[in-house]
């Protein structure tokens, strides 16, 4: 089975990418994009191993309104650990597996899912000074538009890094949130996240993705924006 996925999801330029139902249905929505470790499962250094996998605290909640309301969740990662040989494809699509089915326990789904193992550090073929598709760059935001073709302009990201919330205002997205967990406690992460910040892109801060489903100017701001339009 991984073998024909890796195959269908892994294109000519080693990105991944995979959608999970029809792209059209989101023509001109709004998007919600979601970093994955540290944001949709816990921060495990290289996480490769099915076993590892452990969702944060509500963010199958927060995954499923979104579902619920036509708002595409759109996971975007940095997979560095395959471009440095440490693990495989084969094992991210063990991951993203249980990472599925523990989210579909809660009737919770993932929309697409974009991947890129570029590295200045990497092993070719992933070896490359500053890939467009590696975050802070936008490029795996930029291949779900044009995919999905959802609005950037109104779409939202959440990230435990700064470099997330880079790649968000890069890609012209109307804002982002900074979550502590993951990675998000390390030292200047929140503050250069934060200083990102500009009058056409909002950043907000919160302890963890489950903020979005009580604080009315994170998640219930995204649903604002996309109903109005």
């Amino acid at each position: 089975m991984s073998d024909s996925l890796i195959a269908q999801c892994l294109g000519p330029d080693f990105l991944w990418s995979q959608l999970f139902g029809r792209a059209t249905q989101f023509l001109g929505r709004a998007a919600l994009f979601l970093d994955r470790d540290g944001v949709v499962v816990k921060e495990v250094n290289y996480l490769h191993r099915r076993q590892d996998v452990r969702l944060i605290d509500g963010v199958a909640e927060v995954i499923r309104r979104a579902n619920q309301s036509g708002i595409p969740v759109i996971v975007t990662t940095n997979q560095a650990g395959i471009g440095r040989s440490y693990y495989a494809w084969e094992h991210f699509c063990e991951v993203q597996e249980q990472m599925i089915a523990d989210l579909g326990e809660h009737d919770a789904k993932i929309d697409a899912v974009y991947a890129c193992a570029h590295h200045i550090d990497a092993r070719p073929p992933y070896q490359h000074d500053d890939h467009p598709a590696r975050k802070p760059n936008p490029g795996m935001i930029f291949m779900a538009r044009d995919t999905l073709g959802v609005a950037l302009e109104k779409s939202w990201i959440v990230g435990d890094r700064a470099i997330d919330i880079r790649a968000g205002r890069n890609a012209g997205l109307a804002g982002g949130t900074h979550v502590r967990t993951g990675h998000g406690g390390r030292a200047n992460e929140r503050e250069t996240a934060l200083a990102l910040a500009t009058k056409e892109f909002r950043v907000t801060a919160a302890d963890s993705i489950a903020d979005l489903l009580t604080d009315a100017t994170l998640f219930n701001g995204l649903l604002a924006t996309d109903q109005a339009k």
